[in-house]
């Protein structure tokens, strides 16, 4: 217990500093007395009070918000949300800058980590350095888009909704959340009450009228009548952490890349409306499948590229998907049931694929989780031989990190494109084509 008080000494002390570059995770890096601090709320170039939240004399870094700005940044803009800022809602990471300062940040970062993990130049991978913005993001100054078709809302013990403050269980609630998708709004889950519950995850479908929520009670509690705004399927998650239909659908429909897509009790679906067509587009790009390619979906969750690949390769070709998610296989099989030349498997990717006897494919599409495929992974890949491989992250530094284990293999980037499908956080989404070096 001591221990950790001295590890906290320093919490709620502040400190005048210079603020300098961005830092991956959505804080700026910032010195005082040769101490590094970690702080969010701020842009690169501005003198601010720093106040640690997190840290002490043994650490070696830190966390700190901006609590007062003595000279701003011109990308800096008044925060639309009314509870961002210091201690507040932790959804957003950047909510106090400008939608293209917030995409030269993203693109600062994952330049760094590129170089860094990768040792590579923005260049050297076909990088023009721009992050992209995804269609119909591109809103009035002041306003923010809303984009989020899937919000986890937690729930405090007086039964109402909100978001976590950044790095706390503790709940800040709200009455509208500016980036939720119009559909998620429509709800109105903000404006309920919620007594036992601990979560309410809320999911508007794109391309269907379908809508979700998806329950979490506290040990114990009951579940309480769901009357929302708008006709709902409800979903409860059990003490095993698995799904139960409580009334309704337990699916919604997704629409994209000219098919629907069943996508069953909460089950992973790129959260940003546009995000599927915008992948999808650059994958196929990156990849240009031809009639009779062989092509893999590792981590093929419910099929979306899978499908993409299989109306390109034509009758002749052939489409092998690995997933670890049983209800997402089982999902996927029913998504690509009409295509006979697709087969979707349950696994991990590193213990089905050398199962599966293949030992040379054409393409390769890969869609890892946060933490990246790693060198196992994509030293099994490389070994197939494949004349194209696109690589789909959400975290810049993962994606570094598997681009240098590419280059042991014998693989090179020769695109890159990045997507500002998190506007208001620091997140974004990449695709890589590599291919062979030589």
């Amino acid at each position: 217990m001591q221990q950790r008080e001295r590890a906290q000494d320093l919490v709620g002390q502040r400190y005048e500093v210079e603020v300098g570059p961005v830092a991956h995770g959505g804080h700026c890096v910032a010195k005082h007395e040769g101490r590094v601090l970690f702080v969010r709320h701020a842009l690169p170039g501005e003198r601010v009070v720093a106040e640690v939240t997190d840290g002490g004399e043994g650490s070696r870094f830190l966390r700190a918000d901006a609590v007062e700005v003595l000279e701003a940044s011109p990308d800096r803009v008044p925060a639309p949300c009314p509870y961002a800022g210091p201690g507040r809602c932790g959804g957003c990471d950047w909510q106090h800058a400008a939608l293209g300062a917030q995409r030269r940040l993203k693109a600062d970062v994952l330049t760094e980590q590129l170089r860094r993990l990768a040792g590579v130049e923005p260049s050297e991978v076909g990088w023009d350095g721009s992050v992209a913005p995804a269609p119909g993001d591109k809103v009035a100054k002041g306003q923010v888009p809303a984009w989020r078709t899937r919000v986890d809302f937690a729930v405090d013990e007086d039964g109402r909704a909100g978001l976590r403050r950044h790095r706390s269980h503790e709940v800040e609630p709200v009455e509208h959340c500016l980036i939720a998708a119009e559909g998620v709004e429509e709800l109105g889950v903000e404006e309920h009450s919620w007594p036992g519950m601990a979560e309410v995850e809320a999911i508007a479908a794109t391309g269907s009228k379908d809508r979700q929520v998806v329950l979490e009670p506290r040990p114990g509690a009951r579940l309480p009548l769901v009357e929302l705004d708008r006709p709902v399927s409800v979903t409860r998650v059990d003490e095993q952490g698995g799904r139960v239909r409580v009334h309704g659908r337990q699916f919604v429909r997704e629409r994209a890349a000219d098919r629907t897509w069943r996508v069953s009790q909460g089950g992973f679906w790129q959260v940003h409306r546009s995000a599927p067509e915008v992948l999808v587009e650059a994958v196929m790009a990156g990849l240009n499948p031809r009639d009779g390619d062989m092509a893999l979906d590792l981590y093929c969750g419910v099929g979306l590229f899978a499908g993409a690949l299989a109306a390109r390769v034509g009758e002749e070709g052939a489409v092998l998907g690995i997933e670890s998610s049983k209800q997402a296989v089982s999902d996927a099989r029913f998504n690509l049931a009409d295509l006979e030349r697709v087969r979707v498997e349950k696994g991990r990717v590193e213990e089905v694929l050398p199962r599966t006897g293949i030992e040379e494919c054409d393409l390769v599409v890969m869609d890892p989780p946060r933490s990246g495929a790693g060198r196992e992974v994509t030293a099994a890949v490389a070994g197939l031989g494949p004349r194209r491989i696109a690589y789909v992250a959400c975290d810049p530094a993962a994606l570094a990190r598997d681009l240098a284990y590419f280059r042991e293999s014998g693989y090179r980037p020769i695109s890159l494109k990045a997507f500002d499908l998190f506007p208001m956080t620091h997140h974004l989404e990449c695709v890589a084509t590599l291919v062979r070096m030589g």
